[in-house]
């Protein structure tokens, strides 16, 4: 257990010196909240089911950081680290693998965390944010999402050669869903047609996931159960595909 820490802490202090990681993760969500907070405010509107723009908004920020860190951060990192022959390195070490694998599932929800409380502060403190409805499930629907989406960036770092191409990948899969799921923007606003399509993407269902809890706390089953099979079927796949060198 010492020594997973000790990973954790090291793996920690180089992703906080990953400027662009961090302002991705940490910066850009609050930039948002901020920006869109002062154009819209967050009085209740009819248009929005009786909650204010930042009450629907803030859910969805939180599951742009958790798609952000699943589909960018960790498999860019770990296809580099592949690249500079740094996994091979450490699987020649006593280290188990067990341990390097679940240090980097451990800073990744480190930083999910980290970047939702600081989201959900600045919207309690500066946009009288509404409080959720169910606190604890929120917290486990957000670890949850954290996990499935790891896993999915588990799938991208073995099946893609480079670190090249695991951005450029992640990017191409990841933004179409940041604008369409209701992460970036309320799905409220968008046609309904778009809506429609929006629920074929997984990013969607931990929105919505998010959403119930938060606003009606209620869990979702649809999008439970998207979210948890998800992560069965991309853990099955990353136990085949992931690749130390």
């Amino acid at each position: 257990m010492k020594t997973l820490w000790k990973m954790i802490w090291t793996e920690l202090k180089l992703q906080l010196r990953e400027p662009v990681g961090v302002f991705f993760t940490l910066a850009f969500p609050l930039m948002l909240l901020f920006i869109f907070g002062s154009i819209y405010g967050n009085e209740p509107s009819d248009y929005l089911g009786g909650h204010g723009s930042i009450d629907i908004s803030v859910p969805g920020y939180i599951g742009m950081i958790i798609g952000t860190i699943g589909m960018l951060s960790l498999p860019i990192a770990l296809s580099t680290y592949r690249e500079q022959g740094i996994l091979r390195r450490l699987q020649a070490t006593p280290l188990p693998s067990s341990i390097i694998l679940w240090s980097q599932v451990a800073v990744n929800v480190i930083m999910t965390l980290l970047g939702a409380s600081m989201l959900v502060i600045a919207g309690f403190v500066v946009y009288d944010l509404s409080v959720p409805q169910a606190s604890l499930g929120l917290l486990l629907a957000v670890i949850l999402s954290g996990f499935s989406f790891l896993a999915v960036g588990f799938v991208l770092a073995g099946v893609l050669p480079t670190a090249r191409s695991a951005q450029a990948v992640g990017m191409a899969l990841f933004y179409p869903m940041l604008f369409l799921s209701g992460a970036a923007m309320p799905r409220q606003v968008m046609p309904e047609g778009v809506q429609k399509f929006s629920e074929l993407l997984p990013l969607t269902h931990v929105v919505k996931l998010l959403e119930g809890l938060w606003l009606d706390g209620v869990w979702n089953q649809t999008s439970l159960a998207v979210v948890v099979g998800l992560l069965m079927v991309c853990l099955v796949i990353s136990r085949r595909t992931f690749r130390w060198e």
